[in-house]
């Protein structure tokens, strides 16, 4: 959309008379001479033909357009520079980017930026969830946050916490023992690995030292993240990470049904092999702190 406007050069000009009062120092503030400003106004009073100041002596005074005209440019002057002021600010600032797994972002990372944020106010976090494996240089990725067995060649690594899976449910459920699990639906997860340690119900069933049910109810998830909102909203009993579930239970959202759990494998932090960045130690320091608290 085309704008009819006067040069820009002429609205700072007027800009910095009115709200200096003076085309002397408004000129002393755009490095021009007095002159300068005068023409620059009278360029805007001949392209709207208004008068917007009163030339007085050793003093100008806004007429009644220039008062409703200065307040406008006035707000939008200090929006251009408030806008350029934040853009060069953040481009100054260092970030550090982080992925992890869809659920383990959502539900553990997320939750604790603000602890983050306060102890490192300089740094800013670039959150990549995906479930995929990501190529760290060719992504740009800093840390990636991986869960396994181990074996992560190539990397610095740095152990995060073991998980541990134990069925969970909505206390409106009515689950009080493990043998009330037969009567209730079962929420399964897809892994995307086949392994004999992934925490699957059999395994589970196997160190409660109790029979599966021959033809359980299940609802299938292909994402953790909503099996857990499934158990939450009280379709099921899921079996899932405690520390991915630790503020739905501390809330009662969910409760624990049983003490038994079982092992499931353990988060590891990774970063690119020689990076001694003080960024990328402050990220790794921090998820170790926040790791700590779990136990």
């Amino acid at each position: 959309m085309s704008r009819k406007l006067p040069p820009l050069s002429a609205l700072r000009a007027f800009e910095a008379a009115a709200r200096h009062g003076s085309f002397k120092h408004a000129a002393a503030e755009l490095a021009v001479t007095p002159t300068a400003i005068s023409h620059q106004i009278r360029a805007i009073e001949e392209f709207t033909g208004l008068a917007f100041f009163e030339r007085r002596t050793r003093r100008v005074v806004l007429t009644d357009a220039g008062a409703q005209l200065y307040p406008v440019l006035r707000d939008g002057f200090d929006a251009f520079a408030d806008a350029i002021e934040k853009l060069t600010r953040r481009r100054g600032r260092i970030q550090v980017t982080i992925t992890a797994t869809l659920a383990f972002t959502a539900r553990w990372l997320v939750p604790r930026l603000h602890a983050f944020r306060t102890l490192h106010p300089q740094y800013d976090l670039h959150l990549l969830a995906t479930d995929d494996v990501v190529d760290l240089d060719k992504a740009g990725v800093d840390v990636a946050i991986r869960y396994g067995a181990g074996g992560y060649t190539g990397f610095d690594v740095v152990p995060l916490f073991a998980d541990r899976f134990a069925p969970v449910c909505n206390p409106l459920l009515d689950v009080h023992a493990p043998a009330d699990l037969v009567q209730k639906p079962l929420i399964d997860l897809d892994w995307r690995r086949r392994d004999p340690s992934n925490p699957i119900w059999a395994r589970w069933f196997a160190a409660a030292e109790l029979s599966p049910p021959d033809d359980p109810p299940l609802l299938r998830f292909s994402d953790e993240g909503h099996a857990i909102q499934a158990a939450v909203a009280g379709q099921g009993v899921a079996l899932v990470s405690l520390a991915l579930v630790r503020d739905e239970l501390a809330a009662g959202q969910l409760v624990q049904i049983s003490p038994i759990t079982i092992a499931g494998f353990r988060h590891h932090v990774l970063a690119k092999p020689g990076d001694r960045s003080a960024a990328v130690a402050a990220v790794v320091g921090w998820l170790q702190s926040e790791a700590a608290l779990l136990s």
